[in-house]
């Protein structure tokens, strides 16, 4: 039976909003990617099962390896040589940044995973989500962010990345608990990222993360972006109070650099005016 809601003295019909599996996907994806870096330790060691190895830094799957861009372009810059597995294993994450864009932080990474479960105990157990609504710290500082670690790891002579990445410090974590029954200081990283979420959203994500730094500069001109239609815009600005980068899909930022193409927006929009676009 068809659900109708009065308005003034008229009933209008409710229209399904097709944009609100995108959320339940995003999440299934996300917990499905952080079950595979916290089970795989434990698979590895206990049951020697060695097909899939590592985490997101440097994963295995088969005789297939995948490396992260950045500890791989960092390598790269310290030894000052090229290194062919290495190269290819970072070609694939170039390429899904080069035409998704930044997916890997929104669709992927642990930390993110941590962070949607985090809103959601919030949204429960509190009225009030956030400190701060808002951007707290400018997004250009993104590119400072990921410039200054490249040049520390440079002068340091050391890749500060692999050691200090949020998401691989994640497998880390696991991989010591597993291996040794212990959790390494490191991890105090990821309880300090948990605490700047009080403040706002994604607030290490939107400006400190150097490797969704380097994917969003990978990804500026990508291929798949989300559009806003204008004729079919109702000027609600919905969307730019869900947008978990902090950006203004209502003007048309969702195409910048800095959007990671979650799909919030287009999932809150009622009126379909904000969808995906392969251009």
């Amino acid at each position: 039976m068809k659900r109708d809601t009065l308005v003034g003295d008229k009933h209008e019909e409710k229209k399904p909003k097709k944009g609100r599996g995108l959320n339940r996907w995003r999440l299934l994806t996300l917990g499905g990617a952080f079950l595979l870096v916290v089970i795989n330790p434990f698979v590895t060691y206990y049951l020697h099962f060695t097909f899939v190895q590592g985490w997101y830094q440097s994963l295995g799957i088969g005789s297939l390896w995948f490396v992260s861009p950045l500890e791989g372009l960092e390598s790269l810059l310290i030894s000052k040589s090229f290194y062919g597995p290495s190269l290819v294993g970072m070609a694939v994450p170039v390429l899904v940044a080069l035409f998704l864009g930044r997916v890997f932080c929104s669709w992927i990474c642990p930390v993110s995973f941590i962070l949607e479960v985090q809103d959601r105990i919030r949204k429960v157990f509190s009225g009030k989500r956030y400190l701060f609504n808002g951007l707290i710290v400018a997004k250009r500082i993104l590119w400072v962010t990921l410039m200054t670690e490249i040049l520390l790891s440079m002068i340091l002579g050391v890749p500060l990345f692999v050691f200090l990445s949020p998401p691989g410090l994640v497998g880390r974590e696991v991989m010591m608990l597993a291996f040794f029954g212990s959790l390494p200081l490191e991890g105090g990283i990821l309880l300090l990222i948990v605490m700047l979420e009080l403040l706002t959203r994604r607030f290490f994500c939107r400006s400190f993360c150097p490797l969704g730094g380097l994917l969003a500069f990978i990804g500026r001109k990508r291929n798949l972006v989300i559009d806003l239609a204008d004729e079919s815009c109702s000027g609600c600005r919905q969307c730019d109070f869900v947008c978990p980068m902090g950006l203004r899909p209502s003007v048309g930022e969702s195409r910048g650099a800095y959007c990671w193409n979650c799909g919030e927006c287009v999932a809150c929009c009622d009126n379909e005016a904000l969808k995906f676009h392969w251009r």
